[in-house]
C-alpha cells in the first residue's frame, strides 16, 4: 500500500510542477493516469509536497529559482496593491515550490466581503468571481486575474480568496512541520531578502 502511495505522490508531483496544478486535483488525475481506482490510498499533502520537492531538485534546479523569485516578486506587488485586505500570500509561492506553471494564491480578509470586489472595479482591473474550497472547508469567493509576468514571458493567475476578518487568526497556524501556511508582504519581502525556497 504504501508503495501505490508513493507511486500516486511522484505522479501527482509531476502534474504539480509541469502543470501548475494544486495538490488535491493532482492526486486525482494521478490515480486515473496510474489506471487505479478511486479506493486507492492517497498520499497526505506532506507527501506530495516532499516529492514536489524531490522532482524540483531532480528536474528544475537550473530554473526554478529564478522562476519562483519571479513569481514572489508579482505576489508582492499584488499584496502591497491590496494592503487593506489584510493579504496573506499562500500556496507554491510562499512554500516555495512555484514554477513558471503555478498560480498565485492569495488570501484577503476583509471586513466587508464586496470590499474587495469594488477596490478591483476601482482600479480598472478586470476578474472573473468563483466558489472555492477555503482553507478550512467553508466556500469563499475567488476573485482571479490575468497577469502579465514579463521576467519568464508568460502570464498567471492571480487568485483572491475573499475570507472574514475573523478568519484571520486561523489561518497563521502552523503545520505539522512548523511552517507558516501563508505570509504577509512583510514576511515574503523577508524571503525575498534572503533568497529563501
Amino acid at each position: 500500500m504504501e508503495y501505490v502511495k508513493e507511486e500516486i505522490a511522484a505522479t501527482a508531483a509531476r502534474l504539480v510542477v509541469e502543470e501548475g496544478l494544486e495538490y488535491g486535483p493532482a492526486k486525482r488525475r494521478a490515480v486515473k493516469q496510474l489506471g487505479l481506482t478511486g479506493r486507492a490510498g492517497l498520499p497526505d499533502n506532506e507527501q506530495i509536497e516532499r516529492a514536489v520537492e524531490e522532482y524540483i531538485a531532480l528536474f528544475c534546479a537550473d530554473s526554478q529559482a529564478v522562476e519562483l523569485r519571479a513569481l514572489r516578486e508579482l505576489a508582492l506587488v499584488w499584496l502591497q496593491r491590496l494592503q487593506r485586505f489584510r493579504p496573506h500570500l499562500g500556496g507554491a509561492v510562499w512554500r516555495g515550490t512555484a514554477t513558471r506553471h503555478s498560480d498565485i494564491y492569495i488570501q484577503l480578509f476583509c471586513d466587508d466581503p464586496k470590499a474587495a470586489e469594488i477596490a478591483l472595479i476601482d482600479m480598472g482591473i478586470r476578474f472573473e468571481v468563483s466558489a472555492v474550497t477555503g482553507f478550512q472547508g467553508e466556500v469563499v469567493d475567488a476573485l482571479s486575474v490575468h497577469a502579465r509576468l514579463p521576467e519568464l514571458a508568460v502570464h498567471v493567475g492571480v487568485h483572491l480568496m475573499v475570507y472574514d476578518f475573523d478568519d484571520l487568526r486561523g489561518a497563521l497556524k502552523s503545520d505539522t512541520r512548523g511552517r507558516k501556511p501563508r505570509g504577509d508582504a512583510a514576511g515574503l519581502q523577508v524571503l525575498l531578502h534572503d533568497g529563501s525556497l
